[in-house]
């Protein structure tokens, strides 16, 4: 099994859901280094309309000469340079760059659609396991499984913590 097989088995299972007044508001998922955000975008409106600024703390998404559809504080800040957006099947996918790298995100945008404690205790570990790959390529960490508290995966370095 090769080091990117590991991976995509260490990649996320899903994506979660944020879901306001009935209406699902977007999907998102994440990995050691990005944040994935998936918005379903109405038909009928030519893609070159639609628009996303990515700030390092902001993010704002709509169709122009319209009130913005999101425009919120992000929960932890995003490298810029290295953050992007694009459609594709009539779906925005934006990709926030972690400024810190294994930081486990409770959710894109800050107070809105966090993850329940069981569902963000799932993610760090499954983030973890996916340093843990990272740093010890040949071994397939994704059957492993942790007992006790999961170390930060953003501090978590060869076995020594750094906090």
């Amino acid at each position: 099994m090769t080091s990117l097989d590991m991976a995509e088995k260490l990649g996320p299972e899903k994506r979660h859901a944020f879901v306001h007044n009935g209406q699902k508001v977007f999907e998102w998922d994440q990995t050691l280094e990005e944040v994935n955000m998936y918005i379903e975008l109405p038909k009928g409106v030519p893609t070159k309309l639609f628009h996303c600024a990515i700030q390092a703390t902001h993010v704002e998404v709509g169709i122009r000469g319209n009130p913005p559809y999101l425009n919120h504080d992000l929960t932890l800040p995003v490298k810029t340079d290295s953050s992007f957006w694009t459609i594709e099947d009539g779906e925005m996918h934006i990709t926030l760059q972690k400024r810190e790298k294994g930081k486990t995100w409770s959710s894109p945008i800050q107070g809105q659609g966090s993850l329940d404690p069981y569902a963000a205790d799932q993610e760090q570990k499954r983030l973890m396991l996916q340093r843990f790959q990272e740093e010890n390529p040949g071994f397939d960490f994704s059957q492993a499984q942790f007992t006790g508290t999961c170390p930060d995966p953003r501090t978590f370095m060869g076995g020594i913590r750094s906090d």
